[in-house]
């Protein structure tokens, strides 16, 4: 699978609609730099209980259209 990639400005928005679905995330959870795409995935799928797969297509899917309020 291609490796996946954001800058910390569209991680910034993100954050908000991941935050939205999934509210028991600390900021520590939600912590990005960029080049750490790999490392963030993993926490949050460890969070929230999903597979790697799952959090990448959901980030993957919300990156497609940042204006939407949807993830």
């Amino acid at each position: 699978m291609a490796a996946f990639k954001m800058s910390p400005e569209e991680w910034e928005i993100l954050k908000l609609k991941f935050t939205r679905k999934y509210n028991h995330l600390t900021e520590e959870d939600l912590q990005f730099q960029a080049g750490q795409e790999d490392e963030l995935i993993g926490r949050l799928a460890q969070r929230v209980r999903r597979n790697r797969d799952y959090i990448r297509y959901t980030l993957s899917k919300g990156l497609v259209d940042l204006e939407s309020n949807r993830l």
